[in-house]
């Protein structure tokens, strides 16, 4: 498979101010699986450890943050001679020996020059209470599932992919409905890279489907392993809640669907968790569509998304004649596939802040609010060819020099203040 992140490691390897690497991301994101492409492309040499369970790794990081006898130790365990520049020492599983990740402080300001890079679910290294992060110290990449583009190319669609980032719409336009085809088939495949590999190598859906639960009853198993047992059945229930929040006309998230009188002070610790875990993307909202939007966060308001749009389908058993053969896919769940879509391809872009728009005494309500190259970019989102938002003109025709963007099935076509976007070109 081809991951467009590792060029950021690439990045990374060759820079002149490296720090030691933590590589974020959701368990069964590819994490270990990029770590060990880099080690075998662009170093001689990988020296990995898997710390799980690990008792031998356990007592070479837990003695002192001595970096000479932590590289003699592992140079032992590993029967690599680990050599500065020209070999990558891989901790994988970091979040079982968090006194591993304190220990990259040591490596920024004693030995510089060894590549050390880590993977670890965020299960264990956010939220980790005793042991110090290393901030400043690390150098950190996040890894998201795989984006509807890294589809492309697992799925052998290079052209289909080229013509994308080219944006050249007078050939993309005719290619209309193999696009749509795509973009169905990624609906319910989604993004974990074990289940795309799945379905490149075999298309069998139901296989798909039992991996994609797998997936899934391992976060559970996570959620009993690492969180504060006082928070396991509430951040269940949160975890549980998400599509019926986000399959509904008003998709701000409320706790009274969680159950009767439950308030912010309940959950709030539950939802934190799950945001800190990687497993749910929070887009809070803003009260006024202007610069800096931070200013105008609303605490406490906000939407919550899933980490992949194929197993948010497993979660609610979306049926794979629902998905690529019907011809409602993106109008049915009230918009909210549709929108999980355009959140996932953003946050695999890697932007941020996230937003979205709505005020108590105006129709006006916008999907998503960026920033982008120092200007306010409203984006709405549409899962059909219906595309009347007249709250969104009035907001263009009141702010002339304001651009926005609008997603949907239409074919691409520019209207001054106003572009519309195919789906599939997010």
């Amino acid at each position: 498979m081809q991951r467009l992140v590792y060029q950021q490691l690439i990045d990374w390897k060759n820079s002149n101010n490296r720090k030691p690497l933590i590589l974020n991301g959701a368990r069964q994101v590819g994490k270990t699986w990029l770590l060990h492409e880099l080690a075998e492309k662009e170093y001689e040499k990988k020296a990995y450890v898997n710390c799980r369970k690990n008792d031998i790794a356990r007592q070479i990081f837990t003695q002192d943050f001595d970096v000479e006898r932590i590289l003699r130790s592992l140079r032992a365990i590993t029967g690599i001679d680990i050599t500065p520049h020209n070999t990558l020492v891989v901790l994988d599983e970091v979040q079982d020996i968090p006194e591993a990740i304190e220990t990259l402080k040591y490596f920024y300001e004693n030995a510089p020059e060894y590549h050390v890079a880590v993977a670890g679910s965020l299960l264990g290294i956010s939220l980790h209470k005793d042991v110090s992060y290393p901030v400043g110290k690390v150098n950190e990449i996040n890894v998201y599932p795989m984006s509807f583009q890294e589809f492309l190319l697992a799925k052998g669609e290079d052209e289909m992919y080229k013509l994308l980032i080219e944006g050249d719409f007078n050939v993309i336009n005719p290619l209309h409905k193999k696009y749509v085809e795509l973009l169905r088939q990624y609906y319910y495949v989604g993004g974990m890279p074990e289940v795309v590999d799945k379905y490149i190598q075999t298309g069998a859906l139901q296989e798909v489907r039992h991996i994609q639960n797998d997936i899934l009853r391992g976060y559970d198993r996570d959620f009993s392993k690492h969180a504060p047992k006082e928070q396991v059945p509430r951040i269940g229930m949160v975890w549980r809640s998400i599509p019926s929040q986000l399959f509904k006309e008003n998709k701000k998230f409320i706790y009274g669907a969680l159950r009767k009188g439950a308030r912010a002070s309940d959950f709030e610790i539950a939802i934190e968790w799950l945001v800190d875990a990687g497993l749910v993307y929070k887009v809070p909202r803003c009260t006024k569509p202007a610069l800096p939007l931070s200013i105008y966060e609303d605490l406490s308001a906000f939407k919550l998304y899933h980490l992949d749009i194929g197993l948010l389908g497993a979660m609610v058993g979306v049926d794979p004649i629902q998905v690529l053969v019907a011809s409602t896919v993106f109008t049915e769940y009230k918009g909210g596939m549709t929108e999980q879509f355009v959140l996932q391809q953003m946050k695999s872009a890697g932007i941020s802040p996230i937003y979205y728009h709505k005020t108590d005494n105006s129709r006006l309500e916008l999907d998503f609010v960026i920033q982008q190259s120092g200007q306010l970019l409203p984006i709405e989102v549409k899962a059909e060819s219906n595309v009347r938002a007249n709250s969104l003109m009035r907001l263009l025709s009141e702010n002339p020099n304001m651009r926005a963007v609008r997603y949907s099935m239409l074919p691409y076509k520019n209207q001054g203040q106003l572009t519309n976007m195919p789906l599939y070109c997010c």
